[in-house]
Protein backbone atom coordinates (compact mmCIF):
# COMPACT_ATOMS: atom_id res chain seq x y z
CA UNK A 1 0.00 0.00 0.00
CA UNK A 2 1.27 3.65 -1.01
CA UNK A 3 2.71 6.02 2.16
CA UNK A 4 1.20 9.33 1.78
CA UNK A 5 3.49 12.68 3.98
CA UNK A 6 0.77 14.80 5.41
CA UNK A 7 1.68 17.76 2.24
CA UNK A 8 1.08 15.12 0.03
CA UNK A 9 -1.96 14.16 1.47
CA UNK A 10 -3.03 17.64 1.87
CA UNK A 11 -2.24 18.16 -1.56
CA UNK A 12 -4.50 15.17 -2.83
CA UNK A 13 -7.63 15.59 -0.62
CA UNK A 14 -7.40 19.72 -0.38
CA UNK A 15 -7.60 19.91 2.99
CA UNK A 16 -4.79 21.75 4.51
CA UNK A 17 -2.04 20.29 7.19
CA UNK A 18 -4.20 21.82 9.66
CA UNK A 19 -7.89 20.37 8.77
CA UNK A 20 -6.24 16.96 9.04
CA UNK A 21 -4.82 17.51 12.23
CA UNK A 22 -7.69 18.76 13.23
CA UNK A 23 -9.67 15.92 12.17
CA UNK A 24 -7.73 13.55 13.43
CA UNK A 25 -8.15 15.40 17.34
CA UNK A 26 -11.95 15.12 16.58
CA UNK A 27 -12.01 11.50 15.48
CA UNK A 28 -12.21 12.10 11.79
CA UNK A 29 -9.44 10.11 11.29
CA UNK A 30 -8.38 7.49 13.28
CA UNK A 31 -5.19 5.51 13.96
CA UNK A 32 -3.34 7.08 11.03
CA UNK A 33 0.26 5.82 11.36
CA UNK A 34 3.16 7.21 12.00
CA UNK A 35 7.09 6.95 11.15
CA UNK A 36 9.07 6.00 14.07
CA UNK A 37 9.80 9.74 14.32
CA UNK A 38 6.43 10.58 14.67
CA UNK A 39 5.60 11.93 11.45
CA UNK A 40 2.11 10.97 10.16
CA UNK A 41 1.68 8.55 7.47
CA UNK A 42 -1.64 8.22 5.29
CA UNK A 43 -2.52 5.50 2.84
CA UNK A 44 -5.16 5.36 -0.23
CA UNK A 45 -7.72 4.27 2.60
CA UNK A 46 -7.24 7.42 4.29
CA UNK A 47 -7.25 9.47 0.90
CA UNK A 48 -10.74 7.27 0.23
CA UNK A 49 -12.12 8.16 3.45
CA UNK A 50 -10.58 11.82 2.95
CA UNK A 51 -12.62 11.83 -0.24
CA UNK A 52 -16.13 10.99 1.94
CA UNK A 53 -15.06 13.55 4.31
CA UNK A 54 -14.83 16.15 1.42
CA UNK A 55 -18.37 15.28 0.24
CA UNK A 56 -19.67 15.87 3.36
CA UNK A 57 -18.10 18.82 4.24
CA UNK A 58 -18.70 20.53 0.47
CA UNK A 59 -22.59 19.72 0.88
CA UNK A 60 -22.71 21.10 4.05
CA UNK A 61 -22.97 18.57 6.97
CA UNK A 62 -22.01 19.93 10.37
CA UNK A 63 -18.82 18.79 11.80
CA UNK A 64 -21.11 16.97 14.68
CA UNK A 65 -22.96 14.69 11.90
CA UNK A 66 -19.59 14.08 10.66
CA UNK A 67 -18.50 12.66 13.68
CA UNK A 68 -21.37 10.84 13.88
CA UNK A 69 -20.70 8.96 10.60
CA UNK A 70 -17.40 8.50 11.32
CA UNK A 71 -18.05 6.71 15.02
CA UNK A 72 -21.19 5.00 12.87
CA UNK A 73 -18.53 3.92 10.32
CA UNK A 74 -15.53 2.81 12.16
CA UNK A 75 -18.22 0.54 14.40
CA UNK A 76 -18.98 -2.18 11.54
CA UNK A 77 -21.60 -3.37 9.72
CA UNK A 78 -24.23 -3.16 12.45
CA UNK A 79 -24.14 0.06 11.78
CA UNK A 80 -25.14 0.48 7.83
CA UNK A 81 -29.00 1.13 8.82
CA UNK A 82 -27.67 4.60 10.60
CA UNK A 83 -25.32 5.42 8.26
CA UNK A 84 -27.70 5.04 5.36
CA UNK A 85 -30.47 7.21 7.43
CA UNK A 86 -27.82 9.74 8.21
CA UNK A 87 -27.18 9.96 4.89
CA UNK A 88 -30.07 10.01 3.40
CA UNK A 89 -31.51 13.04 5.71
CA UNK A 90 -28.26 15.24 4.75
CA UNK A 91 -29.12 14.33 1.06
CA UNK A 92 -32.76 15.51 1.63
CA UNK A 93 -31.04 18.73 3.24
CA UNK A 94 -28.45 19.46 0.01
CA UNK A 95 -31.60 18.60 -2.05
CA UNK A 96 -33.55 21.66 0.00
CA UNK A 97 -30.66 23.66 -0.07
CA UNK A 98 -30.10 23.17 -4.37
CA UNK A 99 -33.60 23.94 -5.01
CA UNK A 100 -33.30 27.22 -2.57
CA UNK A 101 -30.04 28.36 -4.66
CA UNK A 102 -31.66 27.54 -7.75
CA UNK A 103 -34.63 29.66 -6.85
CA UNK A 104 -31.79 32.82 -5.86
CA UNK A 105 -29.98 32.39 -8.83
CA UNK A 106 -33.00 32.63 -10.59
CA UNK A 107 -33.14 35.90 -8.95
CA UNK A 108 -30.01 37.33 -8.96
CA UNK A 109 -29.59 36.75 -12.98
CA UNK A 110 -33.72 38.93 -13.52
CA UNK A 111 -31.73 41.33 -11.46
CA UNK A 112 -28.46 41.93 -13.48
CA UNK A 113 -31.14 41.73 -17.36
CA UNK A 114 -32.98 44.12 -15.26
CA UNK A 115 -29.85 46.56 -14.74
CA UNK A 116 -28.49 45.63 -17.91
CA UNK A 117 -31.45 47.48 -19.63
CA UNK A 118 -31.23 50.22 -17.04
CA UNK A 119 -27.72 50.58 -18.21
CA UNK A 120 -28.35 50.44 -21.88
CA UNK A 121 -31.40 52.68 -21.81
CA UNK A 122 -34.45 50.20 -22.36
CA UNK A 123 -36.92 50.23 -19.79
Amino acid sequence: MTAYTPSETSRRSGFSIDTLRYYERIGLLSEVDRTPGGQRVFTDDDLGWLGMLRCLRDTGMPINQMCRFAELSRSGDQTIADRVELLRAHAEAVEEQMALLEKQYGHLRDKIRYYERELSGQR
